[in-house]
C-alpha cells in the first residue's frame, strides 16, 4: 500500500475547504495511513457466511392496532385551562381591530 502523502492531504483539505497548517497536515497524513492499515486488516476477514444487515440490533414495530374509540373528555381538558367560556378556552385578546 502506498503511503498517504502530505500533498494528498493538502488536496483533500483544499476540496473540503479546510485550512490546515503543516503540523495538522502531517498529523492527518499519519492518521489516514493508520485508518487505511486498519481497513486492510478488515479486508482479510471472511464475511461470505455473514448475512447483510443495516443495523447491529434488529428493530421491529411494536405498534398497537388502530381502533376507533368514542371518548368525551372535553370537560376534563377544559378544567385544566386557566379560564373558559362554554365549551372553549378563554384567552386574552392580543390583536387590536
Amino acid at each position: 500500500m502506498t503511503k498517504i502523502t502530505n500533498e494528498e492531504v493538502k488536496k483533500v483539505a483544499h476540496l473540503a475547504r479546510l485550512e490546515l497548517n503543516e503540523d495538522e497536515i502531517n498529523n492527518h497524513a499519519e492518521q489516514l495511513e493508520k485508518i487505511l492499515e486498519y481497513i486492510k486488516q478488515l479486508e482479510k476477514i471472511d464475511t461470505n457466511d455473514v448475512p447483510c444487515t443495516t443495523r447491529a440490533i434488529e428493530v421491529t414495530n411494536v405498534f398497537r392496532k388502530d381502533e376507533k374509540k368514542n371518548s368525551d373528555c372535553s370537560e376534563e381538558l377544559l378544567a385544566l385551562g386557566p379560564s373558559r367560556e362554554d365549551k372553549y378556552f378563554k384567552v386574552p385578546k392580543i390583536i387590536s381591530e
